[in-house]
């Protein structure tokens, strides 16, 4: 696959989330912009993220630390479940009582999308240090009329992370490379009451996500500008042999039992204890999750993240692209409270704070790291080659597409829908 270099993604040299791979405490948002009004010289702020289990986040660990260097900041963290932020969030921008600072995503193709939220008048702009992080070729994503709405944090591989010391404790060696090899480690691992992959079947990001990792071989990997025929009409989702195999691979993983018992059902949970007690190998989540769940888990566990196989004859791919953003929102009344915030969370100290507490890639220094020795070791040279497209639905047209793909891969896990259905559903929601 060669690099996508006419889709408005990134042009780089290496996925939502949500931030599923800032895995804590599922908590509430209830804070209101009103309550960054400064108060005897103190400067406040509230600022809401994704969470999805009981580790604390590492947006929560960097606010502790902008308060220890700022003594007169204090922020309150609303943490928000990742299966609904966007929906949440949005509904209490619309509301009047969302955050001062929220966690969003690039493009227009998630209830969080900066695109959308920024054209309804709920966001900010924001200003050079912001605009500076976009990556080159993919401004459209985070702009409108020249305005920026969403800093960029990160660098995401979007693939399977996956426990080698699981695996090798269960007598494989390696994790699996071709197709047949993969349904060969599921159906040992079957037998022996664990499970390759583990799936949070219940929540829309997780089999979204699912989707378009495997996307990323059965669709992209030969056709990487599948998306701007999708957008000019040349083609449907329908039509699209590589979107029909991708979604025969999800179930033809459930009928080969790779996927642990009632996965249909499972919450991220399922993810965050599968991979940490060793009852599954690997899940799809974002890259950063490696060092998440990691802090969980046996020392013996060796993450690392690996590519899904491709199909036979077919080519290699993965997602990677800039996957979370911070906004602030335009009707908080501690705008330059929050603003100092972003400055800070773009330096290079705050970046690669980042970095060691959430694994992803930081947006102002992955190209010059050397990854040979990380968690990335099993994509460098899918990166290095170009091999990898940016996350689909940051480029479709409206979060109804992405919706139609959770809620049909969570149809196929339960039998309720075809596979034709799902991809009736995506073009009827992507429009003409």
């Amino acid at each position: 696959m060669t690099q996508h270099r006419r889709t408005p993604a990134l042009r780089i040299g290496a996925i939502a989330v949500a931030t599923a791979s800032a895995l804590i405490l599922a908590g509430c948002s209830g804070s209101s912009a009103g309550e960054g009004q400064s108060d005897g010289g103190s400067q406040s702020f509230s600022f809401t993220f994704a969470t999805s289990n009981n580790l604390e986040s590492p947006y929560e660990t960097l606010a502790k630390e902008y308060m220890e260097a700022n003594p007169d900041v204090k922020i309150t963290t609303n943490p928000t479940p990742n299966d609904k932020y966007g929906e949440t969030v949005r509904t209490q921008l619309q509301a009047g009582n969302a955050s001062d600072v929220i966690q969003t995503t690039p493009g227009s193709g998630d209830a969080r999308g900066i695109i959308p939220l920024a054209e309804a008048g709920f966001l900010e702009p924001l200003g050079d240090t912001a605009a500076g992080l976009v990556p080159e070729g993919s401004e459209s994503i985070f702009e409108i009329d020249g305005k920026v709405y969403g800093q960029p944090l990160d660098f995401t591989i979007g693939s399977i992370v996956a426990s080698l010391g699981t695996l090798k404790m269960n007598g494989i060696d390696e994790f699996p490379t071709t197709e047949d090899d993969l349904y060969a480690a599921c159906k040992d691992l079957a037998s022996q009451g664990k499970s390759l992959l583990v799936l949070a079947g219940a929540a829309g990001p997780n089999t979204g996500l699912t989707a378009q990792a495997i996307a990323a071989t059965r669709v992209y990997a030969d056709d990487p500008d599948w998306n701007e025929k999708r957008a000019s009409g040349e083609t449907t989702f329908a039509e699209s042999d590589g979107w029909k195999d991708t979604l025969q691979t999800i179930v033809d993983l459930t009928k080969g039992g790779c996927f642990q018992p009632g996965a249909e059902g499972g919450g991220f949970d399922a993810i965050t204890n599968g991979l940490a007690q060793g009852t599954s190998v690997g899940a799809f989540i974002p890259s950063g999750a490696a060092i998440e769940i990691a802090k969980a888990a046996p020392a013996e566990a060796d993450f690392k993240v690996e590519p899904f196989p491709a199909a036979d004859g077919g080519k290699p791919g993965i997602i990677a692209s800039s996957n979370y953003t911070l906004s602030i929102n335009a009707a908080s009344k501690a705008k330059g409270a929050a603003a100092d915030f972003l400055e800070w969370m773009a330096s290079d100290e705050a970046q690669q704070r980042y970095h060691e507490l959430s694994g992803e890639l930081p947006i102002s220094a992955y190209k010059d790291m050397d990854l040979s020795d990380t968690i990335y070791a099993p994509v460098v040279d899918l990166l290095k080659d170009g091999s990898y497209a940016p996350l689909p639905n940051n480029i479709w047209p409206n979060p109804s597409v992405y919706e139609a793909l959770q809620v049909g891969v969570q149809g196929l896990l339960t039998g309720q829908k075809t596979i034709d259905q799902v991809l009736g559903d995506m073009d009827a929601a992507y429009g003409d």
